[in-house]
């Protein structure tokens, strides 16, 4: 993949986190006193970018050298994400956990994850454009793959991979709470970087719902069932196992 492209993509994703950076600010200058809409839209603006630039992303995964190239983009922007979207969730399983704990009202929760998946569906619509317009190297193509088919293991393994993820992701972040904003971004972004590491090459390493359905909308609409099962089903599952532990036996323990 020539540099070029590569440069050209990483362009791409600083512009769209540039501009979701001054709708947010918008949003929460001029919807004060609107706080259901200001939620909803600040909670699309942040994971329409997160879903917007790991699209992009997913382009990138032949960048030389390889895999190294890849998880430092992994690591870099899950780091510039964490940086520029602080208080938003971006993940239907992290809302779901917080509604479990009671940090969360039900109908904020559910305001959340509506948004969340909104964002998702125009986070694809929007990339889907770009790449048609063919910009770059890595654009030329990217429409014809349909479903790129993250599996590449069994179904039932494909689950046990996305729910264990799932579950050492929210427990880090559970864990990782009181520690200083400046390292926990760089603490969460290594932990996903290594999970991606790890499990990538077998499901895609997503643990988000609503992430999945942005990169493999396809996928979901040719299989179903399967895709609903390991990336909706067993996520949610793990996170509900967390949020379980955390607040039902880990007490009881201490």
């Amino acid at each position: 993949m020539a540099a070029a492209g590569v440069w050209t993509s990483l362009l791409l994703m600083a512009g769209i986190t540039a501009a979701v950076g001054l709708c947010r600010r918008w949003t929460r200058r001029r919807l004060r006193s609107r706080q259901r809409l200001g939620a909803f839209l600040l909670e699309m603006f942040s994971t329409f970018q997160v879903c917007a630039c790991t699209n992009e992303l997913c382009l990138l995964g032949n960048a030389e050298p390889k895999p190294h190239a890849a998880l430092t983009l992994t690591y870099g922007f899950t780091v510039l994400h964490g940086l520029t979207l602080t208080g938003s969730m971006c993940n239907p399983c992290g809302t779901l956990q917080a509604a479990w704990g009671g940090g969360m009202p039900v109908k904020m929760s559910g305001l959340k994850i509506a948004a969340q998946f909104v964002a998702a569906v125009l986070a694809r619509v929007f990339m889907d454009f770009i790449w048609s317009l063919e910009m770059a190297e890595p654009h030329s193509g990217a429409l014809s793959q349909g479903c790129s088919n993250p599996m590449q293991t069994t179904e039932m393994q494909a689950f046990c991979i996305e729910l264990l993820f799932s579950v050492v992701f929210q427990l880090s972040v559970l864990r990782v709470e009181s520690v200083n904003p400046k390292y926990k971004v760089h603490l969460i972004a290594l932990l996903i970087t290594m999970l991606v590491y790890a499990g990538g090459n077998l499901t895609g390493a997503i643990f988000n719902p609503a992430l999945a359905f942005s990169l493999h909308a396809d996928c979901f609409y040719d299989k179903f069932l399967s895709y609903s099962l390991v990336y909706w089903i067993a996520p949610s599952l793990g996170t509900i196992l967390v949020a379980f532990i955390w607040d039902e036996i880990l007490p009881r323990i201490s």
